[in-house]
């Protein structure tokens, strides 16, 4: 006798986030219950795990044949699965949803031609600038490309005696994508083009004219000390994302009430600063008869009112089209202060905002360290940029060869 369908076992999706509880806990359980009671015979398990240790987790289970269902991951950890065969690509399971998504956020997440993600959230950064300090170094308007804020910082300089910007220089391989330069080509390291000196040697000169802001230039994550320089009136202009706005209202109101908003240059390549997709993957090794269910869930983790919701929360920006471009971010209203604009100025950039990154190489962390002391040393003034830079490359492609011969 066949068993009666409703007292079958039900279909149970097991899906992975990192670093949500306790934020996020009430908007997953509600948004768990309220799926389960949609679909009767689906069992839904949300588990969360610290971002620093859910790729361990991934793979040990992927290994012992027992994968979750979905799992967030950022880009370059899901290029790397990928590359490994741990994921399953999704082009199927993204249906008739494809077409919702942002463009952008797709190309993310397609390597060799196949999709490998639902696409969740995102975020941009915006330039905050203090309108006392323009206006004390008789600058019009907020800066439109990478050359004019190098520029302005050095007017500031030379007209306040203050520092301009704080770019984040731990990250040089970003910036020198974003402009259109690549780190590497055909396996090899290639920074240390006549192109690729000239932008060290533009910073440098930006630096001598004390235009760069000196604190923590060249940490890991100069983060804080460029939003501590903002707050006290030291720094022209900040680049980060729209929360940190909110920050400096609640921390320095004096500086808020002078600061304004600006969406952050593209940069040659159209690409937005600050760009970071999380997203959902399928791993490998899914039981195929759950494959069905799992799509349907992904496609409502993902949809615009679900994005539109966490968005709000967390303060990111969606990777829905039409939930990216809800009123809720597009519209500034009347006598708005910068926080607001500056979720409508990120709102600009979001089609833009793509993870720069590079690819495929191990140990990669290692050897950007190598690259940012070269650049340190050059836009200093402690070495020869070509020397400095032709270094690191030598170092590079060392480390790269033996990569290759394994």
């Amino acid at each position: 006798m066949l068993a009666n369908p409703a007292t079958a076992a039900p279909q149970k999706i097991e899906f992975w986030t990192f670093s949500m509880k306790p934020k996020f806990t009430p908007y997953y359980e509600t948004l768990v219950r309220s799926y389960e009671s949609a679909n009767p015979g689906v069992k839904i398990e949300w588990v969360d795990f610290p971002w620093d240790i859910i790729q361990t987790k991934l793979v040990t289970r992927i290994v012992a044949g027992t994968p979750p269902a979905l799992v967030n991951l950022n880009v370059p950890w899901a290029d790397e699965f990928a590359r490994d065969g741990l994921l399953a690509p999704v082009d199927n399971l993204l249906a008739d949803a494809r077409p919702r998504y942002l463009a952008s956020t797709l190309q993310d997440l397609t390597f060799n031609g196949k999709t490998y993600g639902f696409p969740m959230y995102s975020n941009v950064a915006v330039i905050a600038y203090n309108t006392q300090i323009f206006k004390a170094a008789a600058i019009p308007h907020a800066p439109r490309d990478l050359d004019e804020q190098l520029l302005f910082a050095r007017q500031i300089a030379a007209r306040t005696g203050k520092a301009g910007l704080c770019p984040a220089l731990s990250k040089i391989d970003g910036l020198m994508m974003q402009q259109g330069l690549a780190v590497i080509a055909n396996g090899q390291a290639v920074f240390n083009s006549p192109a690729h000196v000239a932008l060290i040697r533009k910073l440098a000169d930006t630096y001598k004219a004390g235009g760069l802001l000196k604190d923590a230039l060249f940490a890991e994550d100069n983060f804080p000390a460029a939003i501590d320089a903002y707050k006290g009136g030291r720094l022209g202009m900040l680049l980060a994302p729209p929360t940190a706005v909110k920050r400096i209202e609640s921390d320095a109101r004096d500086i808020y009430a002078i600061t304004d908003v600006a969406p952050a240059p593209l940069g040659p390549t159209g690409i937005a600063d600050g760009g970071w997709l999380i997203h959902y993957a399928v791993p490998k090794n899914v039981d195929a008869k759950l494959l069905p269910a799992i799509g349907k869930f992904a496609r409502y983790l993902t949809n615009d009112a679900n994005q539109l919701a966490f968005a709000k929360q967390a303060s990111v920006y969606p990777a829905m089209a039409q939930a990216a471009n809800d009123p809720f971010f597009t519209t500034v209203p009347p006598n708005a202060g910068a926080a607001e604009k500056a979720v409508a100025a990120g709102a600009v950039s979001m089609p833009h905002s793509h993870t720069l990154y590079v690819a495929g190489i191990t140990d990669y962390d290692e050897l950007r360290r190598y690259l940012v002391k070269a650049v340190e040393a050059g836009v200093t003034g402690k070495q020869d940029i070509q020397q400095a830079l032709d270094q690191a490359v030598a170092i590079w492609n060392k480390k790269l060869a033996t990569q290759r011969s394994h």
